[in-house]
């Protein structure tokens, strides 16, 4: 008889506490409300532009390098506009450092993680859009730990400066390179900071210099399930891959391995995410946790076979990767591949995804953001 996950009592946390706000940065803004700020500092608006090529495109890390700009003006411009919105504490690799894990701390303390991950044709970043998590779903490390609070535009497009600039400057190894694809996949529930992780795309995909431009297909923003803020992200005009962290068909299980679903239930997560698979064109990534004795049973796998038939829809199964204290585990290899074959039978696309980071604590699920004296 398979063991059973009992209901997590805690509470949802859908609003993020309200706490001091970082300092506005560069990236916060639009061109245009750069522009405008520039001018409140008394400076030339054409000055934002040569910031934004700064930041955006040389990936500029100090003021010295910025010649084109006078010695006082850029004091006061790279102070105002291009604060430090991070500070590393502690980086760990493995895969022979062609995956990093870095620990930072933001301005009031707070702690998040974002992992690079290098591979023979991409450089894919996993990025956290809050402090912690408020969506308690209990086999996920950041999900025990609660949230703390939303991360702003800035601190999210950090994250992904400070690995391109890693990247450019040949740190790490395979010779310099460039990100190329970002996944909303860290610490945090993207959807439930809408505005800031809207910016943070908006940042990432314009084109240089009002952003990194990295293609809009190479980004993918992860909910579990937050049926309005999917309807919204469909109306935005931006070709990004929504993926869908599912992990049960049925709602009778996915209300306690994933608590939001008993506000949204399965059939209203799937409904829009069909919707925004025919708005954008864009296949929907379905995520699956596999945990041994729970959720990787063949006739569950059947279940969500019948939900998926004929959808423009692919399954990431995910071996469960193990967290400090939690009783499971991944599904037996004899269970995944039974469980790919029933998926398969149904005309459904299906990979199991690579457990890059695990060893290291950054592999889906593990990002906990623990100091160093923990």
């Amino acid at each position: 008889m398979s063991e059973q996950p009992t209901r997590n009592a805690a509470q949802l946390t859908l609003v993020a506490p309200r706490r001091a706000k970082p300092q506005r940065h560069l990236a916060d803004l639009t061109m245009a409300e750069r522009r405008a700020a520039v001018a409140e500092l008394g400076e030339k608006p054409f000055r934002a532009d040569q910031l934004s090529r700064h930041y955006f495109a040389k990936l500029t890390a100090s003021p010295d390098q910025m010649t084109d700009l006078p010695g006082e003006t850029r004091e006061r411009l790279v102070s105002q506009l291009m604060p430090s919105l991070l500070t590393p504490v502690r980086e760990i690799t493995c895969d022979d450092g062609m995956t990093r894990k870095t620990l930072w701390k933001l301005f009031d303390g707070s702690l998040v993680e974002s992992v690079l991950m290098r591979y023979t044709d991409r450089v894919t970043m996993c990025v956290s859009s809050q402090a912690g998590c408020g969506m308690n779903c209990p086999f996920c490390a950041t999900g025990q730990a609660g949230l703390t609070r939303n991360m702003s535009t800035g601190e999210i497009v950090e994250q992904v400066v400070a690995g391109a600039r890693a990247l450019a400057a040949g740190e790490v190894p395979g010779g310099p390179g460039r990100v190329s694809n970002i996944v909303f996949m860290g610490m945090g529930e993207p959807m439930a900071n809408y505005k800031a992780v809207i910016g943070a795309v908006h940042r990432l995909v314009d084109p240089s210099p009002e952003g990194l431009g990295i293609s809009a297909r190479g980004v993918t923003v992860s909910t579990v399930g937050l049926v309005p803020a999917i309807e919204k992200l469909a109306g935005e005009g931006l070709p990004v891959t929504l993926a869908v962290s599912l992990h049960a068909p049925d709602d009778e299980l996915r209300d306690t391995l994933v608590p939001i679903n008993t506000r949204w239930k399965v059939a209203e997560v799937l409904g829009a995410a069909w919707d925004y698979a025919a708005r954008t064109k864009r296949r929907v990534s379905i995520e699956y946790a596999l945990i041994k004795d729970i959720n990787d049973q063949e006739w569950r796998a059947d279940l969500l076979g019948r939900l998926l038939k004929g959808k423009l829809a692919h399954v990431n199964l995910i071996p469960l990767n193990p967290t400090p204290g939690s009783k499971w585990t991944a599904s037996r290899p004899e269970d995944e591949r039974a469980f790919v074959r029933r998926l398969e039978s149904h005309g459904v696309a299906v990979t199991v995804r690579d457990t890059r980071g695990r060893e290291i604590d950054g592999a889906c699920g593990q990002l906990a953001a623990a100091s160093p004296q923990s």
